[in-house]
Order: structure tokens, then C-alpha cells, then sequence
């Protein structure tokens, strides 16, 4: 591990949903707009999409793995990778766990911000999205 090297984001939730719930929450545009952000979202390795970050403009990204109820990866910009995970536990219950990685301390976002900075609001980000915003809607 270099010194340059933070760690990646990683939140991981057991939710009241089956696991066809949470994949169409993660795998469908649709889904995902409802619990995070606009987008063009397709589940095809390669596809290249958007992701309408408000007042951040729109974010270009390209599918990086498809895999039935259990992953979804995506690249989000120039540096980051976004993954979800998805586990089947007992009865009703889903793992699901959401991996954001791709942090360099050697360097800074598409707006200049470095990021180590960003992470951390990243991080408190994430954790609101998910409690607040990602549970709410699958238990729903």
C-alpha cells in the first residue's frame, strides 16, 4: 500500500427486502434516481452513461460489471469506481454493501478539490444516502 493510498468507502446495510428488490433499486435507472441521482443508467457491461449531479453537472460513467443479485459496478468519472453488493441472507433479508473506491492522495477531482478532502464528505455523504434515503426505499 502506498502512502498515497486512501481507503476506499465502504457501507455495508442488512435491509428488510428480498434481493430482487434491492437489484432493481441498483441495477435500473429508475431505481437508482429514486434513492440517489438522475441518470442514464443501462445494466450493460460498457455501457456509458450519466449520472445528473445537480449543481456538479452531469458525472460520465461506463459499466464495468453486471452480475444478477449480487454486483453492480460502474466507474464514476475520471478516477472513481462504484460498486454494489448484493447478499441474499435468511427469510427476507438482503446484505447489501456499497464500495466507492479510487482515492489518490496524488490527486484532485475533476473541480480541482483534492481527494482526501472529498472523501470525507463523501463519506458522511454516503452514510446519509444509505440510512436516510436507500433502507427507507427498499424496506418501503
Amino acid at each position: 500500500m502506498h502512502t498515497q493510498d486512501i481507503p476506499e468507502i465502504r457501507k455495508t446495510v442488512v435491509v428488510q427486502a428480498p434481493a430482487q428488490k434491492v437489484w432493481s433499486a441498483v441495477s435500473t435507472s429508475e431505481g437508482i434516481a429514486d434513492w440517489w441521482m438522475a441518470n442514464t443508467f443501462e445494466p450493460m457491461v460498457g455501457y456509458e452513461f450519466l449520472l445528473h449531479a445537480g449543481q456538479f453537472g452531469d458525472s460520465p460513467c461506463t459499466v464495468t460489471e453486471v452480475s444478477p443479485l449480487k454486483r453492480v459496478s460502474f466507474n464514476w468519472g475520471k478516477d472513481w469506481n462504484l460498486t454494489f453488493e448484493i447478499k441474499q441472507l435468511e427469510g427476507e433479508q438482503t446484505e447489501f454493501t456499497l464500495i466507492h473506491s479510487g482515492w489518490d492522495a496524488a490527486k484532485v477531482t475533476e473541480f480541482g478539490q483534492p481527494h482526501a478532502a472529498i472523501r470525507e464528505v463523501m463519506n458522511d455523504g454516503w452514510e446519509n444516502i444509505i440510512n436516510k434515503k436507500f433502507v427507507p426505499y427498499v424496506e418501503g
